[in-house]
């Protein structure tokens, strides 16, 4: 089975860190969030994939060229302008005539693909849809189903009193290619807004995939943030290390004081150097080729790669980006350093 993931998002709300990048390069655990998607398809089995790109899609075309450093094939397709989802979709036809799979590229989420996908063959349904659960729907599009699981409506932003359903869109889509036929050519089309109450409309089915526990957009640097804290608390699994078993990785490479304080939860990447009676945790992320000075502190934050955090400077709650460096007594709290300058973190 072939998948696209909607890479072509410009991130606006999670700026400054989308200034250079797009939002799916955003690095999780120092690799970029598109990376960790595209291995977890592949031990599903899924080794051909489309990137639907717009906004800097050099930055995506160089990481990843054709996929074979990563185990599978990639093609890339543009938009000239956004297309929105759907539209996004449409310009990728070419590229499927079986059953395929869809995903917005900046969501992190532990939902089963092997078994989305038995479920999408069981139900019958020209799509199928992972939903999510969210304690306030009201900023969101609500889904109601049925008791056979099918979809019966989609409701944008209710209000307490308009829906009973706490369920979400979780961005994740398993089409049969007869879907290209229901959605306009040479236009932006949502799909939420238009396509999906079209098919109803016409009376296809479409099913509810219900069995996903963890899930996060990544929005804003508030939740750039938190997700890293959840990787870190063991609430969903991220690359080879399972955080729920050992609360801490720390590279072979890494060079530590032995005056240092590690505070668990953390994790310490390679050529990581934390000199003497520097503290570094809890909840906090060293990624490669970073220098924590003597004394320093570094807690609850994510630093890149390429980081120099000075002598006696403290860093918290904060997303340090790569090449930076917090000058020696300063502070950074709540806050996002690039090269440029220092910006709050907006929620």
């Amino acid at each position: 089975m072939k998948a696209l993931f909607l890479a072509g998002g410009f991130g606006t709300r999670l700026k400054p860190i989308t200034d250079e990048l797009p939002k799916p390069m955003v690095p999780i655990m120092g690799r970029p969030l598109l990376e960790l998607n595209i291995k977890n398809l592949k031990k599903h089995g899924v080794d051909e994939i489309v990137l639907s790109t717009c906004y800097k899609p050099h930055k995506i075309k160089n990481y990843f060229e054709d996929g074979k450093k990563f185990g599978v094939k990639i093609s890339y397709i543009s938009e000239d302008m956004p297309l929105g989802t759907a539209g996004a979709i449409k310009n990728a036809q070419d590229f499927f005539n079986d059953t395929f799979l869809v995903f917005n590229a900046d969501i992190l989420s532990d939902i089963n693909i092997s078994d989305m996908i038995n479920f999408h063959k069981k139900k019958g349904a020209l799509a199928t849809i992972a939903a999510t659960h969210v304690d306030n729907p009201s900023a969101y599009g609500v889904i109601e189903h049925d008791d056979e699981g099918y979809i019966t409506a989609f409701i944008e932003k209710p209000q307490p009193h308009e829906s009973r359903s706490n369920l979400i869109n979780a961005g994740v889509y398993i089409f049969e290619p007869e879907l290209f036929n229901e959605i306009p050519s040479g236009r932006p089309v949502s799909i939420e807004r238009e396509t999906y109450p079209l098919l109803l409309e016409k009376g296809f089915k479409i099913a509810l995939y219900n069995r996903c526990s963890y899930w996060l957009d990544l929005g804003t640097p508030g939740k750039y943030l938190k997700v890293h804290r959840d990787i870190l608390k063991g609430e969903v699994e991220i690359g080879t290390h399972n955080f729920k078993r050992e609360l801490q990785y720390i590279s072979k490479t890494a060079n530590i004081h032995q005056s240092a304080r590690i505070i668990a939860p953390v994790y310490i990447g390679s050529n990581v150097q934390i000199n003497s009676n520097a503290v570094v945790g809890p909840n906090t992320v060293l990624c490669d080729n970073s220098r924590i000075g003597i004394g320093a502190k570094v807690l609850g934050s994510v630093v890149w790669d390429n980081v120099t955090i000075g002598n006696g400077a403290t860093v918290t709650n904060s997303v340090i980006m790569s090449n930076c460096r917090v000058d020696r007594y300063s502070e950074e709290y709540n806050s996002i350093l690039t090269k440029e300058s220092s910006y709050p973190i907006a929620v």
